[in-house]
């Protein structure tokens, strides 16, 4: 399964976070990461589930991956 980072947006009320924590235990997601400095955490997630994600107004879906800097 791939690993998705997910997001607080700007403005979003802490409390989304932890709704998109339960969400994605609830769909079969597995939790990998919490970050302390930014408010999110990284999942490992079926493809075809993470769209129930995409669609909220509270947070930001991205796929992890590696990030290059040249």
């Amino acid at each position: 399964m791939p690993l998705y980072n997910i997001t607080l947006k700007a403005g979003a009320p802490v409390e989304a976070l932890d709704k998109a924590r339960e969400t994605a235990k609830e769909k079969g997601g597995i939790i990998r990461h919490e970050y302390s400095i930014i408010k999110g955490f990284t999942v490992e997630f079926p493809d075809d589930t993470v769209q129930i994600f995409e669609s909220t107004e509270h947070v930001h879906v991205e796929q992890d991956g590696a990030m290059n800097t040249k």
